[in-house]
C-alpha cells in the first residue's frame, strides 16, 4: 500500500467504521482528512446526529494538524495544562476522544480520522477501528 489516502483505502477505511459502529447499534459520521486536515472522505449514516457532521471532521482536523490523538490533546489543554486554550486555534479544535492519527504501515502518519455520534468511548471505538483498517 503507498502512503496515501487514495479512494480505494477511504472507502476501506470508513466501511470498517461504519460496521464497528454498526456493531455498537450508533449511527456516526465518520471523517477521513490528510495530513494538513483538509477533507479526503465523509460518511454520515442514516440517523446520525447533524451536530456530529461538524465535529467529527474538527476531531479529524486536530488529529491531523497536531499528530495524536485528540483527547491527549485534551489532556494537555486542561486549565493549567502547557497548551490550556488550543481549541480556540486554527478554526477551532476538538478536545476529546474520536479523533485519530492514521499511519501507514511503516508508521508515516498520512492523515486522520474524527469520528461523532456516540458518547466518547465509542467515538474512540469506531475510530480505532478506522485507524486499523489502514
Amino acid at each position: 500500500m503507498s502512503n496515501a489516502l487514495n479512494l480505494e483505502t477511504t472507502t476501506r477505511v470508513i466501511a470498517a467504521g461504519q460496521e464497528a459502529a454498526a456493531g455498537i447499534g450508533v449511527a456516526m459520521c465518520i471523517t477521513i482528512v490528510d495530513t494538513a486536515g483538509t477533507l479526503v472522505a465523509f460518511q454520515r449514516m442514516d440517523g446520525a446526529w447533524l451536530g456530529s457532521v461538524d465535529i467529527s471532521q474538527r476531531k479529524a482536523r486536530t488529529s491531523a494538524l497536531f499528530p495524536m490523538p485528540s483527547a491527549v490533546l485534551g489532556e494537555m489543554s486542561q486549565p493549567g495544562g502547557p497548551i490550556y486554550g488550543v481549541e480556540a486555534t486554527n478554526g477551532g479544535l476538538v478536545s476529546f476522544g474520536g479523533g485519530l492519527p492514521l499511519a501507514a504501515a511503516d508508521g508515516t502518519i498520512i492523515g486522520a480520522v474524527g469520528v461523532s455520534g456516540g458518547l466518547v468511548d465509542q467515538d474512540v471505538a469506531v475510530a480505532e477501528a478506522v485507524a486499523k483498517a489502514v
